[in-house]
């Protein structure tokens, strides 16, 4: 079949070509969500070379655009492709949790056994009494990596389901106190020329 006959055809116009331009612009606003997380955590490596494919999708999409500034589907699928993209964008950077996070409990019941079994977990849980609305509570503070918040969250109902506390994420952490964990094989670094010396070696 002739090319020219396809992309002059009205299912190339009204429906393929939506379809590219939805899908393009799902995929740079979901390279954006990252690029300004990455931004955000520092990745100084990372973020260029994200927000170099990134506008060359855009691009790449606007030239779409403007060549066809009569198709109404094109401007709706871009403005699908916004939203679907962000929405997207948003569970890829959850789903890596990268970066550490600082959460702040504040509870009445006593909170020794909560702080020992932190402790007896690697956590560097920092304690300290204090004055509440409702007479005398127990601050801990902890910082730990985005991807164990889940397991907090679950220790600190079962010690103490009205516990209050709020997480905030952290920049830059320094020399924190964090749970040795185990390296599945996947995780192992490749042996080779992509070896990782230790120093001395």
């Amino acid at each position: 079949m002739n090319p020219e006959i396809i992309v002059g055809s009205e299912i190339f116009k009204w429906i393929i070509l939506p379809l590219l331009i939805l899908f393009a612009r799902v995929l740079d606003v979901s390279l954006g969500t990252m690029r300004i997380f990455f931004i955000s955590r520092e990745l100084k490596y990372l973020a260029p070379i994200i927000g170099f494919f990134e506008v060359l999708i855009w691009l790449f999409t606007i030239r779409i655009i403007m060549q066809n500034l009569d198709n109404v589907a094109c401007y709706i699928a871009y403005g699908a492709g916004f939203a679907m993209g962000t929405f997207i964008g948003l569970q890829i950077e959850k789903g890596l949790a990268i970066g550490s996070s600082i959460i702040r409990i504040i509870t009445q019941k006593d909170a020794t056994e909560l702080i020992d079994y932190l402790r007896s977990k690697g956590y560097g849980a920092t304690s300290m009494d204090a004055q509440g609305v409702k007479g005398k509570v127990h601050v801990i503070y902890l910082v730990i990596k985005r991807n164990d918040f889940e397991n907090i969250s679950e220790i600190i109902k079962r010690f103490n389901p009205k516990a209050f506390y709020t997480v905030e994420d952290v920049r830059v952490v320094s020399k924190g106190i964090f749970p040795m964990k185990k390296l599945r094989p996947s995780h192992i670094p490749i042996i080779g020329p992509f070896r990782f010396w230790r120093k001395g070696k």
